[in-house]
């Protein structure tokens, strides 16, 4: 049995049992994921590891596709959960394609956004994200992701506010939503990193680029060591 399946969602195998490490970087759109992902990747390999740092939606040729599907601003309303089957079929390509191969040779993933954004950005329409709808995102985030499960998962956590500010005017299809949807996202968030506090870490994002690296660092160090 491949050792990151498991029925707990709070679980993580024992790291020394396992091949690899999978870190996810999770958060509000202008949080200042892909920039820490990338700082958190080139720290790696400078300490000697072998890194593959990729993101989703995306990360391969159907990711990307469906990446560019999604975000476009003339797509317009989508039914909620036709939004969530797009990201979830870019999440199953993605696992099966990328991250277990790399899991399984002993590299270290490092990747931008997990199912934690499903639940927080799809579970935030009105209607979805209670009752049987949240009982559909679990289900087919599990199909999605086959039980690969990241071993730390930080989130980059800062006042929606702050995140509207970065992202600035040239908005895609899901950054145009207004500031009671984003505020929504990310209370969601906390809710789903406070509910599986073994593998989950909240770090505050505010603040320069080597201090938000330094705090993330700190918090994945000891699955290194």
């Amino acid at each position: 049995m491949d050792p990151r399946h498991t029925d707990d969602p709070d679980a993580s195998a024992d790291p020394a049992a396992r091949p690899g490490l999978f870190f996810v970087l999770d958060g509000l759109d202008g949080c200042g994921k892909s920039t820490q992902a990338t700082r958190l990747a080139e720290g790696l390999r400078a300490a000697g590891r072998d890194v593959l740092h990729t993101r989703e939606p995306g990360g391969t040729v159907l990711g990307e596709r469906v990446r560019a599907l999604l975000l476009d601003p003339g797509l317009g309303d989508l039914a909620p959960m036709a939004e969530v089957f797009l990201y979830q079929a870019s999440r199953a390509q993605l696992v099966e394609e990328v991250i277990r191969p790399a899991l399984a040779r002993g590299t270290i993933v490092v990747c931008e956004r997990w199912h934690y954004a499903t639940t927080a950005y799809q579970g935030a329409y009105e209607g979805v994200g209670r009752g049987a709808g949240e009982e559909a995102l679990r289900l087919s985030s599990e199909l999605a992701t086959a039980g690969v499960e990241p071993d730390r998962a930080v989130l980059l956590d800062m006042p929606s506010v702050v995140s509207d500010k970065r992202v600035g005017e040239d908005r895609d299809r899901l950054e145009s939503r207004g500031d009671a949807y984003r505020r929504r996202v990310g209370q969601r968030f906390r809710e789903v990193f406070a509910a599986r506090p073994t593998v989950c870490r909240r770090v505050d994002a505010e603040g320069s680029i080597e201090e938000v690296a330094a705090r993330i660092w700190e918090v994945v160090r000891d699955l290194l060591d």
